[in-house]
Formats: structure tokens, sequence, C-alpha cells
């Protein structure tokens, strides 16, 4: 059995089937290869936190009744929590004067995001938003309102795939639909 592979549902308690999950998605994988390259070099901070995101996508995988292999955008998902996890968590410590804890999390949000798609600039999402509008519009045959807007938000969640925030995308439609 390769490295990226463990088996689940066989253990003490009885468990009578054997499932082999692969942490084969793109993600997982180029975390594993740079944990393999942060340990040949000596790169404490790197181990560290690569191994953080491993962890965070294998309790992903194992989370709920049933192991499952994460999608790339569970993966991207998965990543983006733990992104924005370190940024609370900075913001917090530098709000409670202690500056060395959140110098450390503003680092470990940084080197996480790294292997996140590029965000959209502001001018890109705004274009998504006119589109997926226009587009309400012309199904609609109407001005959308208020009320289209969890549909128009949820088709502009899907296009951008993880690479906007959702709050920030809301903000976007809400001011459009006014």
């Amino acid at each position: 059995m390769s490295e990226n592979q463990y088996i689940a549902g066989s253990s003490a308690f009885g468990s009578d089937t054997e499932r082999v999950v692969t942490g084969a998605g793109v993600l997982t994988t180029r975390l594993k290869s740079d944990l393999t390259a942060a340990l040949k070099a000596g790169d404490k901070a790197a181990k560290s936190n690569l191994r953080m995101a491993l962890a965070a996508l294998q309790n992903a995988e194992v989370a709920g009744t049933q192991v499952k292999t994460l999608t790339e955008m569970e993966e991207i998902a998965v990543l983006t929590k733990e992104v924005r996890k370190r940024e609370d968590a900075a913001q917090t410590y530098r709000a409670a004067g202690r500056d060395e804890l959140a110098d450390k999390e503003a680092a470990e949000a940084v080197f996480l995001a790294r292997y996140l798609p590029r965000p959209l600039s502001d001018a890109e999402l705004k274009e998504i938003v006119l589109a997926e509008v226009a587009k309400a519009n012309a199904e609609l045959g109407d001005i959308p309102t208020m009320k289209n807007m969890g549909a128009i938000v949820k088709a502009i969640n899907a296009v951008v795939a993880g690479r906007a925030d959702g709050g920030k995308i809301a903000a976007l439609v809400r001011a459009e639909l006014g």
C-alpha cells in the first residue's frame, strides 16, 4: 500500500467493510511533495504548516458518516477555511497585544495561501457579478430582486470557485439588486 493510502473501517470495533481511501487530490499531492522537500531541507516552519494543512484535509476526508476522497474544490475549500482561521486568529492576537503570536498566525496564513488559486481582483469579481445579474435578468424577463439574490450568489460562487470571499460577493450582488 502506498504512503498516500490508508485503510479505513477496519478497527477493533468490528467494522465488517474495508475501504481504501486515497488522498490523491491535486492539492494533497502537492502538499505531500512539498512536505517531503521541507523535511529534507530541515525547514521547521514549512514542515509544521504543511502537516497542519494535510491534517485538516485528512480530517475533512473522514468527517461525516462515510470516508470520502475530496474533490479539488473541496480541498480548496478546506484550505481556504484554514487560511481564514489563521487570519482571524492573527487579528484576535493583535487586538490583545500579542504581536508575536499574531505574526506567527499571519505568516502561517500567507504560507497556506500560496496553495490556493489566485484571488479575483475587485474588477474581475464586479464583472462576473454584472454578468450573472444580466443573465438572471434575461432568464426572468424582468429585473431581478432581492428574492433572486440567493440564486445569483450561488451561480457566482460556482463561477468563482473559491477565488473570492462569499461576503464580498453577497455585498456586490446586494448593491446591484439594491
